[in-house]
């Protein structure tokens, strides 16, 4: 059985099947050309004419050519091609042939595939009954006096009817040696002519990419969002737990600004964790994406230290300050003040917050307290400094982080521009 599985095989039987299939394909293609070629004067005898089958044949292989060129033949060979020819599915390309080169190579696969196809299921059709027939010569009457009154008399012969059993089985041996060679060329045809072009590599890669960009930036919101959220809650409680049974009312406080952080925190998980499961990127006016610069001052609130903000101008109005931009700005304020968390605030002395709208751009500066200075990385590998740095640079601003000289002493001073404008966004 080995020995016989490159003809009767699962793979070659499957194979066989997709030949049959194109074979299928073509018999409309194949029935028009019929008419051509009976409208020409070739109608007598149509069927049982060779030639005259083979010329209508030939008038179907153009219009199979023709047909190629649409878009959605190349998903529907793929697919048939995937599952029944054996081909890794990494060789095959997907979607809908738009390049010219891409119509091109998969109307030549198209037309191959119908090609064979119908030259393998003719000789399916014709020759199985025809083998069959001949086999059972030495042990039917009814066939033998069918041959005789064919006027085929040699095959009645004592010596044919010996032989006619290894005929027959040769024949069909011979056409499971045409169907599996037919297989294997359509085989190796395959990645060549339904195989990504250049143009379709290059189309993955930009959707690789911008799928990339997409979980990047929702893993920033994660980071951002949570982050900050277990720092303030990690300062709040552990501020608590030391005062638990001298000052109740700084317990109250902390425990309703530990309430009000994950709240927030909550529903701005359950946003991001619904664009995942939408599988899309967010849109710039998808509200429920995350907060602005509107909802600063309840960040501020609850942020588990002291800020002294200052602002110029009105960066949480929408007409001043595009709504991306907005919240990007907020998740960079965010950010920052979850660094001071976990580096640099122990302190009492409060930090200082800046947020102006200049002409063309926003300025956001947070500075810390002397000898509060958080570290840019801290143990353990944090992203937030070089998520600032992408934020900031994907919208074409630019971001400054490290120590300050100021006029009351050496501080940890951070400082990021971003335009006005983002993505094509104009202010109204």
């Amino acid at each position: 059985m080995r020995l016989l599985a490159p003809l009767i095989g699962r793979r070659a039987r499957l194979r066989w099947l997709h030949l049959i299939i194109g074979g299928a394909l073509l018999m409309p293609y194949f029935l028009v050309g019929t008419v051509l070629v009976s409208m020409a004067g070739g109608g007598a005898g149509l069927f049982s004419s060779v030639p005259a089958q083979l010329a209508a044949f030939a008038c179907a292989l153009p219009m199979v050519a023709v047909s190629g060129f649409f878009p959605l033949v190349r998903p529907l060979s793929v697919a048939a091609a995937r599952a029944l020819c054996g081909v890794p599915p990494a060789l095959l390309a997907d979607g809908p042939a738009r390049t010219r080169q891409a119509r091109v190579r998969t109307t030549a696969w198209f037309t191959l595939h119908l090609g064979l196809g119908g030259i393998v299921s003719g000789i399916t059709l014709a020759l199985t009954p025809f083998a069959l027939a001949v086999m059972g010569l030495p042990f039917s009457a009814a066939l033998r006096d069918s041959w005789l009154a064919a006027g085929s008399s040699v095959l009645v012969e004592p010596w044919a009817l010996a032989l006619a059993p290894l005929a027959g089985l040769a024949m069909l041996v011979a056409m499971a040696l045409v169907a599996a060679g037919a297989g294997e060329l359509l085989t190796r045809r395959v990645p060549v002519l339904l195989g990504p072009t250049p143009e379709d590599r290059l189309a993955a890669a930009e959707r690789r990419a911008a799928d990339l960009a997409v979980r990047n930036r929702l893993a920033r919101e994660l980071h951002d969002s949570v982050g900050h959220a277990l720092s303030a809650v990690t300062l709040q409680a552990g501020a608590a737990r030391r005062v638990l049974d001298r000052d109740p009312e700084f317990v109250r406080r902390a425990l309703t600004a530990i309430e009000e952080t994950t709240r927030r925190t909550v529903g701005e998980l359950d946003a991001v964790v619904g664009l995942l499961r939408r599988d899309e990127e967010p849109g710039d006016g998808d509200a429920a994406y995350g907060p602005g610069l509107d909802a600063l001052d309840g960040l501020l609130a609850h942020c588990g230290v002291p800020v002294a903000y200052e602002r110029e101008g009105d960066p949480g109005d929408p007409r001043v300050v595009v709504p991306v931009v907005s919240r990007e700005a907020y998740r960079i304020v965010q950010e920052g003040l979850s660094n001071v968390l976990r580096h640099g605030g122990g302190g009492t002395s409060p930090v200082r917050l800046l947020i102006a709208v200049r002409e063309r751009e926003l300025e956001i500066v947070m500075e810390n307290p002397p000898g509060e200075r958080p570290a840019v990385v801290r143990p353990g590998g944090g992203r937030g400094l070089r998520g600032i740095a992408e934020r900031a640079a994907l919208l074409g601003g630019r971001s400054e982080a490290g120590p300050y000289e100021g006029t009351d002493g050496s501080t940890w001073r951070l400082a990021v521009r971003l335009p006005l404008t983002a993505h094509g966004e104009e202010r109204s």
